[in-house]
């Protein structure tokens, strides 16, 4: 494990929620409260959340702030981290419920599901930039794809996302192409 499971869990979600931007061809999968509710499942949250169209609105409004983690480098990571800890006025504090261990929380419970997930999206890039892992903050290598994740294998040499069939398909090109230039 590259890093702890709330670090994981967060930074899971965050790339969930940035990959909904529309990108290359694809459309925006945020748009309704439907999918609101899918990604919830995928990532859930404890606190209140409201399910409403205000909150969808502020859900998506963070898009494209946390799309820029993926945008710079470590040292530029820095900045915009600060920035969302400052604007959800963070205050870290070890928590334990709902069958999880300690663990941190850096909000109230009650604030708006944004500012909790932007702050939670920046506490767990806090732990990448100190543990030194930011080379694991990676947009996809597809030609056509500007999804992102992060790399947890062992080695660190993950090159595609997992939201589509990117490693595939280029694999495929590449072979193809091997295989026009023995043909040629």
């Amino acid at each position: 494990m590259v890093f702890i499971r709330d670090t994981e869990l967060s930074l899971r979600a965050a790339a969930f929620l940035v990959n909904t931007l529309p990108g290359y061809d694809d459309e925006d999968t945020l748009t309704t409260l439907e999918e609101f509710d899918e990604y919830l499942v995928v990532n859930p949250y404890t606190g209140l959340i409201r399910r409403d169209q205000d909150e969808l609105a502020a859900i998506r409004a963070i898009r494209p702030r946390l799309r820029q983690l993926w945008e710079v480098d470590r040292d530029g990571a820095v900045p915009l981290v600060n920035e969302m800890l400052a604007d959800g006025s963070a205050l870290p504090r070890l928590v334990r419920h709902d069958g999880f261990d300690w663990h941190i929380h850096a909000t109230n419970d009650d604030d708006a599901l944004a500012t909790r997930i932007l702050v939670e999206a920046a506490m767990a890039f806090v732990d990448v930039i100190r543990s030194d892992e930011y080379d694991r903050v990676r947009i996809c290598s597809a030609d056509d794809c500007d999804s992102v994740y992060i790399d947890y294998s062992k080695n660190g040499s993950k090159r595609y996302c997992d939201t589509g069939n990117c490693g595939n398909r280029m694999n495929v090109n590449a072979y193809r192409r091997r295989k026009a230039r023995e043909t040629a």
